[in-house]
């Protein structure tokens, strides 16, 4: 989350406030409208962090560090008033939205409900309340709500099921937002990039902890009805999956600096190469087809559940049975 002002423009009243700017598409973000001469307002969890230092070191003094974790309402508020008592009578130009986490991977049965949860905590409820809460400064300048989701909310990524319901939650809210922004002139844009690498999602030990965990937390029964090797090779296709995304951020940046500068924001951007191609296979291509190519696109896995196996392996034995049985008979 960011918020701005330009001091050579005064026709923007104050530019973004963003949550998340630790790591990914928010740092960089802020790293760009810094230089473009922006007053930037950004959120990190830890203001002694890695990312939090290298911001201060990369920025001018224009830019203003808040320490949030956007699921403690009490923090969201005291960022306004920080964020308030810096503007004075100025309103805030730009909301954007880019925290975000995804703690799972696997079926949405393997899934854990603390999974679930998480998610919706930090993808929803914390962007919900950040919303909420500096509304009141958006509409005073009349600005822009940007907010970073993801194709997962609208398309059924396999194994994604706690992440994708989160951002169509979120998406739905924004996009009812849009509507009743616009009296206000507020201007409110989604931006769906395509895969990426950020945050933890190059980092090995990341995978394993996150695997360590779902086999520890998992039922007997579900594990041996999935199997280990099920599990394993789900981890290990998320892992070079996020280790082979896209390194190069800049088709984000740029989306993020023309939604808030545009004179017309659209109302969604896609962001990055592919997204286009795949919103239109899921828009207009049959549903079988679709899900295969959305299959193929994500994570193509070779090993099924070890319980469907021993069934498939039951169903070959009958049907060897009955065949020499027939021959007998003749």
């Amino acid at each position: 989350m960011f918020g701005l002002y330009h001091s050579h423009r005064p026709a923007l009243p104050s530019l973004p406030f963003f949550p998340g700017c630790d790591t990914g598409f928010g740092k960089a973000a802020v790293r760009r409208l810094d230089a473009q001469g922006f007053e930037v307002f950004a959120t990190v969890l830890d203001l002694c962090g890695e990312g939090a230092r290298e911001l201060q070191k990369t920025c001018s003094s224009r830019l203003t560090l808040l320490q949030v974790d956007i699921t403690q309402p009490e923090q969201v508020q005291q960022a306004l008033l920080d964020t308030k008592a810096k503007l004075g009578l100025r309103g805030l130009w730009g909301l954007v939205n880019n925290a975000g986490v995804c703690v799972n991977f696997g079926d949405a049965e393997l899934s854990l409900m603390s999974n679930y949860r998480g998610c919706m905590e930090v993808n929803f409820f914390g962007t919900l309340n950040v919303t909420k809460t500096f509304l009141p400064l958006l509409r005073q300048a009349k600005g822009r709500i940007v907010t970073i989701s993801s194709p997962a909310g609208e398309q059924p990524f396999p194994c994604l099921a706690a992440y994708g319901a989160s951002k169509a939650a979120l998406n739905l809210f924004i996009n009812t937002l849009r509507h009743e922004m616009e009296p206000w002139g507020v201007k409110v844009s989604t931006i769906l990039p395509s895969s990426y690498k950020t945050g933890q999602s190059g980092n090995q030990e990341y995978w394993e902890s996150q695997y360590k965990s779902l086999i520890h937390n998992l039922s007997a029964g579900l594990l041996e009805e999935y199997g280990e090797d099920y599990t394993h090779e789900t981890k290990e296709l998320f892992q070079h999956f996020a280790q082979s995304a896209n390194e190069d951020l800049s088709p984000v940046i740029n989306t993020i600096s023309e939604a808030l500068l545009s004179p017309r924001p659209l109302v969604r951007y896609y962001a990055g190469p592919g997204v286009g191609l795949m919103y239109f296979v899921y828009s207009y291509f049959p549903l079988r087809l679709s899900d295969k190519f959305l299959q193929r696109l994500f994570v193509q896995k070779k090993i099924i559940p070890r319980a469907l196996r021993k069934e498939n392996n039951n169903n070959n034995n009958n049907i060897n049975s009955n065949n020499n049985v027939e021959k007998i008979k003749k």
